[in-house]
């Protein structure tokens, strides 16, 4: 059974569509760890509940220290690999990685982003897609799984679709329809991994 590290500051309801799909068979994997740099993340909640283990791993004591980025990464990927997961998702996961950590686990990271490739990088794409929709720059939004490279939102893309985006939408309902495209293309995009891991092995 392959293993699954998942990282998330938030909510985690792409963690607990994950949790849901390993505990019904549809994803062949194990969540051996739930990554937080919140403490007061939903997600955490979620992963204690389903009995997996937690880390709470935060970046502000390494800012007050003077220590880098670089530094927590080396740290954070050290803590990580403990593990041993044949896969980490960041599902919601909100700092960008260096190659302190990617380099750690190359081709191992994923990246779950609410917009389609080379549009809308970064946080607040949902809201960005919603607001070009209305100005008549796009038909439609998007989300996309892609690996994680140490340029944001830019790595190679495992999954890809389409959301439509209606003229009656208000923001909250898009997002409703982004948030549940997730919940799907996330599961898709790990299995298509697990393939690539096999025939590489």
């Amino acid at each position: 059974m392959k293993k699954l590290a998942v990282f998330i500051s938030g909510s985690g309801s792409n963690l607990q569509a994950i949790l849901d799909a390993t505990a019904d068979g549809q994803l062949e994997a194990d969540v051996v760890l739930v990554v937080s740099n919140r403490q007061s993340a939903y997600g955490l909640t979620r992963a204690e509940k389903a009995g997996v283990p937690t880390l709470y791993f935060p970046f502000k004591p390494y800012r007050e220290a003077g220590k880098n980025r670089a530094t927590y990464d080396a740290d954070l990927a050290k803590q990580v690999s403990q593990y041993q997961p044949d896969l980490i998702v960041l599902a919601g996961w909100m700092h960008i990685f260096s190659p302190a950590f990617l380099n750690r686990f190359p081709n191992r990271v994923i990246n779950l982003h609410p917009a389609l490739p080379d549009t809308f990088v970064g946080v607040g794409g949902i809201e960005w897609a919603f607001e070009a929709y209305h100005k008549g720059e796009i038909e439609h939004g998007g989300c996309m799984v892609h690996y994680v490279s140490p340029e944001v939102d830019r790595g190679p893309v495992i999954v890809q679709t389409i959301v439509p985006i209606l003229p009656e939408d208000t923001l909250n309902t898009y997002a409703e329809r982004v948030h549940a495209t997730e919940h799907r293309i996330i599961i898709k995009a790990i299995q298509k991994v697990w393939v690539t891991l096999g025939e590489s092995s």
